[in-house]
């Protein structure tokens, strides 16, 4: 009996240290894999016995094998790494935004300066074709280098669609196998021991999933794992999941979103409650880098493009009938955008009941935004910056920042994004193909009378009129005294006079002075005006159309004038390029910072759970003597065994 007792407690001892051997052996194979925990063999001690006056021990029990694992460390590496993944996605993005917008002779502002300073020599020389053609063909690699830029633009948006139903592919599955491995788990729920690989398992689907988008996990006490998003959704609840889909942006239609389909029907997320992630990352790169360096080039696009449309109108090309004042556009823009919310009223037809149109009225005014219309009290309707303006009080024909809103039928329910330079980049196309057909020439010509005694001359002649409030009129002007007052009048083509009056010129600045008008057009004048002295303002005749340089050094002018938010166009170009520069930075500031907390939180948990292979190893050496120490014990326990049988006779 005593021989089959020791017998007994030298298997018990075998099998406690072959489990060792077997985990230790498992740890070792598994110390590469990440999220691997380490896993422990529990012991205890078998009851003892009573015999003899006392107890005596009945050997070793395997009680269980656990995974070292801490839930907390586990949940602050997942939300680490949900925040580092964020910013490292939006990080690549901004730094693919950066490309378009480049310096030197790579960017728009020396695009825009290239156009301007081929006006020199149409100034210059008005009367050669070959100057003007050199002045279209800038214009047209302008107009090329913006549609450039949009198109850059466009692609990138492109590349986040793609990478957003790539990310939701991956998500929706890793919470389906997150939901089957809950399947498994609740399984083996009557089991006395954990399944400890299952765990780590679905411990790895769940890190995968935070690096993806920010999740909130409730551990239930039947082994089971649910997962949230955005404030309470549910994707995976015990052994069922809920996916996800890449939909169309309900507010801006050529912007993805992200929505979860229950039932059969795809519910939008709101990309602020996201949190984290790398759709997290995608999203905000696309509903605020991308739409913010959108609207930086068609602000500059429509500055430009209108400044030197409206100078060209107040010009004469060589082809223009005589007394005809204008020129063609030279330049075609994309239109401002209304873009109706995907909930907006229809009616029987299916057709918008409601409507806005944009007009711009003043280029110089514009600003890189888009706005919001939308309801308020009382029937009432507002306006307001996006992304974070306050809203204004809004009524039909109203101008913001530059442009008229004009609406038609809005409904209690309607909203409306507007973009009035969103589109302008993509839609600018240089016109001219003539180089006849460039307004080099100013309507009107200004000369000084050759009786003058003073210095008194022209140093600029602006039309501010188009058409001339009185065509084919000539004003004049002669000055009164020695101080600079001076009398004008209006006098037609036959002489008959239309209109006068008086005012003082005064150094440095305009003639006329608001609210006083000639004939649609002011002048600088330089030097000292003699009592007497006469300037005359006439039509530009026939044969001087072709040698008049008067516009085109009014278009070589706006080189430098302040287009773009009190800017050149050099100029805005270079703020631009700072704005999506600071952008770029500071993401890469923010990733930094959250890819060493990541690191950090993940070195944490890794200390906890992970697998050192020299305590492994001397594991396996310790359990290695305990086995041949237990196997001894079975040798001993036969000896005894067999010396009993020759004591019997047996």
């Amino acid at each position: 009996m005593s021989a089959s007792v020791l017998n007994n407690i030298g298997l018990k001892a075998m099998a406690a240290q072959f489990a060792g051997l077997q985990t230790t052996g498992h740890n070792i194979a598994n110390a590469s894999v990440n999220g691997y925990s380490r896993q422990s063999v529990n012991l205890s001690t078998a009851p003892g016995q009573w015999k003899d006056g006392g107890f005596y021990g009945r050997g070793v029990d395997i009680t269980s094998v656990t995974r070292s694992h801490d839930a907390f460390l586990t949940r602050e590496a997942g939300s680490a790494a949900s925040m580092a993944s964020m910013d490292a996605t939006r990080l690549s993005q901004l730094q693919g935004l950066e490309n378009v917008f480049q310096p030197g002779e790579r960017g728009l502002g020396d695009a825009a300066g290239q156009f301007f300073k081929s006006m020199v020599d149409v100034s210059s020389q008005p009367n050669d074709l070959s100057s003007r053609r050199v002045a279209l063909a800038r214009a047209s690699d302008m107009s090329a280098r913006f549609r450039e830029a949009s198109q850059s633009l466009d692609n990138l948006q492109v590349g986040v669609t793609t990478q957003l139903g790539a990310a939701v592919t991956e998500i929706n599955g890793l919470v389906s196998s997150i939901a089957e491995v809950n399947r498994q788990i609740l399984a083996l729920r009557g089991a006395d021991a954990a399944p400890n690989d299952l765990l780590d398992r679905r411990d790895q689907l769940v890190s995968r999933l935070s690096s993806k988008v920010r999740i909130d996990r409730i551990d239930a006490s039947d082994g089971s794992t649910s997962i949230t998003i955005a404030g309470g959704q549910q994707l995976v609840l015990g052994s069922m999941s809920t996916q996800m889909k890449v939909v169309q942006d309900g507010t801006d239609h050529i912007r993805s979103a992200l929505a979860l389909v229950t039932s059969g029907v795809a519910r939008p997320i709101a990309q602020d409650s996201l949190g984290g992630g790398e759709v997290t990352g995608l999203l905000l790169f696309q509903n605020q880098d991308l739409v913010q360096g959108r609207n930086l080039i068609g602000r500059m696009a429509m500055a430009v493009g209108m400044a030197v449309n409206a100078q060209q109108a107040r010009g004469v090309s060589l082809q223009a009938p005589l007394g005809q004042v204008g020129g063609s556009p030279m330049f075609s823009l994309g239109d401002p955008k209304a873009i109706p919310n995907v909930g907006n009223a229809r009616d029987v037809n299916g057709l918008l009941i409601g409507g806005v149109t944009m007009t711009i009225t003043d280029a110089r005014a514009l600003q890189a935004a888009q706005y919001m219309l939308e309801p308020a009290a009382g029937g009432t309707w507002q306006i307001r910056r996006m992304p974070d303006g306050n809203p204004q009080p809004f009524n039909s024909g109203d101008v913001v920042d530059g442009v008229q809103i004009v609406t038609t039928n809005l409904q209690a329910s309607d909203r409306f994004l507007l973009q009035p330079v969103a589109a302008a980049a993509g839609g600018m196309k240089a016109m001219l193909t003539d180089p006849r057909d460039l307004a080099a020439a100013s309507p009107l010509v200004a000369t000084t009378a050759s009786t003058n005694t003073g210095t008194v001359k022209v140093s600029s002649l602006q039309v501010t009129a188009v058409p001339l409030p009185t065509p084919g009129a000539t004003v004049q002007i002669q000055f009164a005294d020695d101080s600079g007052n001076y009398n004008w009048s209006l006098v037609d083509s036959g002489g008959g006079v239309l209109g006068g009056g008086s005012g003082l010129w005064q150094t440095g600045r305009a003639v006329p002075q608001p609210p006083q008008d000639f004939n649609g057009f002011s002048l600088m004048i330089e030097g000292v005006p003699r009592m007497g002295d006469q300037l005359t303002i006439a039509p530009t005749s026939s044969t001087g159309v072709a040698t008049n340089n008067g516009n085109a050094l009014s278009l070589m002018g706006l080189r430098d004038a302040a287009l773009v938010d009190g800017r050149s166009a050099t100029d805005a170009w270079a703020q631009a390029m700072a704005d999506i520069g600071v952008r770029v930075q500071s993401n890469k500031t923010s990733s930094i910072i959250s890819t060493a907390v990541a690191q950090q939180a993940e070195t944490a948990r890794s200390s906890q759970s992970g697998v050192n292979l020299d305590e492994e190893a001397s594991r396996l050496i310790q359990y290695q003597q305990g086995y041949q120490a237990a196997a001894k014990i079975l040798s001993v326990a036969q000896a005894v065994f067999d010396t009993l049988l020759q004591a019997t006779g047996r």
